[in-house]
Parts: C-alpha cells; structure tokens; sequence
C-alpha cells in the first residue's frame, strides 16, 4: 500500500494550517514547511494535540534559492516516502494598489515567491513524488479576471503558477511520468492573507480545509485539472 505523506508549504498558519490538519485527521502523515521555527513547533504542537502524525518540519523561505534547495534535499533524505506535494505559500503582493501604481519590485517580490520559488520547490521534488508515484497540488486563484479583486502582482503570480501547473501536467501524460498535477482554488476564504477578510461569501480555514482533504481522497485521477473549492460568489 502506498504511504500517504505530505509536505505542505505554509502550513503553520492559514489555508495551509487546515489542508494539513484535516490531511492528518484523514489519515496522512504530514510534513510542516514554513519559515519560521518559533511558528512551525507551536502548529505542530497544535496539531499533535488533534492526534495528527506530524513527521517533522522543514524550514523553507521560497524567495530563496539555496533555502528551496537545501528543503528538497532534507526532503529526499528523511521522508522518501513522499506522495504528496501542496504548494501552498505565498505572498499576497501590495493589495492596497491599482495596477497604474503598482511597484516594479513589487511584482517581482511576489513572482519571486509565488512563480519562480514554487517552480524551483516543485522541480527539485518532482523526480521524488513520480518514483512514489505521487501528486502536485498548487493552491492559487483563476487566471481569469475577476472584476471584484484583482490585484496585479498577486494575479499574475498565480496565472504563472496555474500555467505551470497545465504544462507540468500536460507532459507527465505525455512522457507516460506517474505524476498527477493540478490545482485547487479554495474559494474567498478568511486568511492573514487578506486582512481576515469576512464578507458574503467567505469561508473558514476549518471549512476549507475539509473540503481540500475530502478532494484529496476522493480516489480519483485530477491529472490537469483546475478545482474550484468554493467559487467566488458575485456580487449584486
């Protein structure tokens, strides 16, 4: 029977806080990777006390090359059985901006996070996960424009990550490499992220968390697919 081991990205806190709680209480092993160590044992703890089988911690900064290398090669060496990667961390870029007024270095800072060291993480892991025959879940947004939030770097960070996601897939299929990649776009969703933003239509990380995990272990091939947890709901 194939382990059922996770590393996700940003799991000390927020969205990745619940995907890799309701993860564990279904049953998989989980692998904390965040930035700050003070941050990673209190989650840990918290989740150990939920009962989950939390394997350890990985510290990664994702805007740091030798950082994502230096993960991966932890990763390789302690957790071989690895089946599941969740690309989950990132930066939200200034929010407060139009795109007339948007910073150069801004967009930079957040591709850097969101495209470039999520790209770096996931190819350093891929040759890992297709041995184990495991899957790339990225968490990002629709690359189309909403009209209601649309922050620029923000945006194009994960229009990039969401067309990785679609190449990277497209080529397993067709080299035959015993990798499932896709993407999960979990909804509004009421996060530091955003302020803890609470508006019609919002849900919960417990919430989201679920659902995530609940897709996650439907048993089914999601090979390129864009899931959408919770569409955005309009508004009037």
């Amino acid at each position: 029977m194939k382990e059922k081991i996770v590393f996700v990205t940003g799991a000390n806190k927020g969205i990745g806080y619940g995907i890799a709680k309701h993860l564990g209480l279904s049953g998989w092993q989980v692998i904390i990777g965040a930035r700050d160590g003070q941050r990673a044992e209190k989650a840990i703890g918290e989740l150990k006390s939920a009962g989950i089988d939390v394997l350890g911690w990985v510290s990664i900064e994702l805007r740091d090359l030798n950082s994502i290398e230096q993960a991966a090669k932890e990763i390789d060496a302690k957790y071989t059985g690895l089946t599941l990667l969740v690309n989950n961390a990132g930066i939200p870029g200034d929010m407060s901006v139009d795109s007339a007024h948007t910073e150069l270095s801004d967009i930079k800072e957040t591709l850097d996070v969101n495209f470039i060291g999520t790209f770096a993480l996931t190819k350093a892991l891929m040759p890992l996960l297709a041995k184990n025959e495991g899957r790339i879940a990225n968490v990002t947004v629709p690359s189309e424009i909403s009209p209601y939030w649309h922050p620029l770097a923000y945006v194009a960070s994960k229009a990039a990550q969401n067309a990785m996601m679609g190449v990277m897939a497209i080529e397993c299929q067709q080299s035959n490499t015993p990798l499932e990649v896709f993407s999960v776009h979990p909804g509004p969703t009421t996060t530091d992220l955003n302020g803890n933003m609470a508006l019609p239509g919002f849900h919960d990380i417990e919430t989201v968390g679920q659902k995530f995990a609940e897709l996650i272990n439907d048993g089914l091939n999601h090979q390129g697919e864009f899931i959408e947890l919770y569409p955005i709901v309009k508004e009037d």
